[in-house]
């Protein structure tokens, strides 16, 4: 029997391999290789967004945080191509939610 290493089905988590993601039943802890990089990038109209990328997640694990530090920063955001957008210069702030969860944060 061979292992699945790629799918293109969004319930497919590459840290455990299984469709649904099976990581909380199995009780395996999930292992930060290298930091969360948190950035500020200005787009062509002026104003900003903070993107958040590197996050070792499940994509649903991935909206289940942005919907909270969206909240606890009163501000929008969206999940596109893996990584958080948040609105506006909020680097600091969600550089220090992302810590407060236990994550390595790097500040670019």
């Amino acid at each position: 029997m061979s292992e699945i290493f790629f799918s293109t089905d969004p319930n497919f988590c590459p840290h455990c391999k299984h469709i649904p993601c099976v990581c909380n039943q199995l009780g395996a802890p999930k292992k930060q290789t290298e930091p969360v990089r948190v950035r500020f990038v200005r787009n062509a109209k002026g104003s900003g967004m903070t993107l958040v990328e590197k996050l070792p997640l499940h994509p649903q694990g991935k909206e289940d945080l942005l919907k909270k530090i969206k909240k606890s920063l009163g501000c929008g955001g969206t999940l596109k191509e893996g990584r958080l957008e948040i609105q506006g210069d909020k680097k600091t702030q969600t550089a220090a939610l992302l810590e407060k969860e236990g994550y390595k944060v790097r500040c670019l």
